[in-house]
């Protein structure tokens, strides 16, 4: 019987739906070979599914990504008066429990967890999942796959999770074992108890 050829899919996200391009020969790329496929395209911005899909996605529009550095800076200046933990920009990759990797807008990580990885795991995708994680909706984004997102990083370990919609200006509240939460047009946005007085304003978000 004749074997079909093994291949990996490649998911190019754009303005409409995702683009998948097939690779002959190789089964799935390892977390070596996704790698060095980030390190030879630094310019991409490239994200990992658990079964081994590579997404590219299409750079952050001008408007999203001043959004998206409004919501890092408030996280960022909260951590520091906090000192409990480290916070992540748009631009950083964790592998998740699952084998995903992937680059939420924003996040944070307690200091203790942080501290317990290998200065060789910090230099790469480091293997953990943020405490917490916040992803801003682009033009380019669908809904259902922010959510499907989202979740993931939950199920993964996630303590809290923000989903910002700027078009339908909600933001859905993630929580293990607890159903999302949409707060319409909210002026601010709380992360308590898990990030202590630390609260999310949207005036500069929206």
């Amino acid at each position: 019987m004749r074997q079909s050829n093994p291949m990996t899919t490649l998911l190019i996200q754009t303005e409409s739906m995702p683009l998948m391009v097939n690779f002959p020969a190789i089964a799935q790329i390892t977390r070596e070979q996704f790698y060095e496929f980030c390190q030879a395209n630094p310019d991409l911005r490239i994200e990992r599914t658990a079964a081994g899909e590579v997404v590219i996605m299409p750079p952050t529009f001008s408007d999203t990504g001043n959004r998206s550095g409004k919501v890092y800076q408030q996280l960022a200046n909260w951590s520091d008066q906090n000192g409990a933990g480290e916070t992540f920009d748009s631009s950083t990759g964790f592998t998740l429990p699952n084998g995903a990797t992937r680059s939420p807008d924003a996040s944070w990580i307690r200091s203790d967890r942080w501290n317990a990885l290998t200065e060789e795991e910090k230099a790469s995708f480091a293997p953990i999942c943020p405490d917490f994680v916040i992803e801003l909706r682009s033009s380019s984004d669908t809904l259902s796959s922010l959510q499907a997102k989202m979740q993931e990083y939950i199920d993964n370990g996630a303590a809290l999770g923000f989903l910002i919609d700027r078009k339908n200006r909600t933001v859905h509240l993630y929580r293990p074992n607890h159903t999302p939460e949409i707060l319409d047009n909210p002026e601010t946005v709380s992360a308590d108890p898990e990030l202590p007085e630390f609260a999310l304003r949207m005036a500069k978000v929206w």
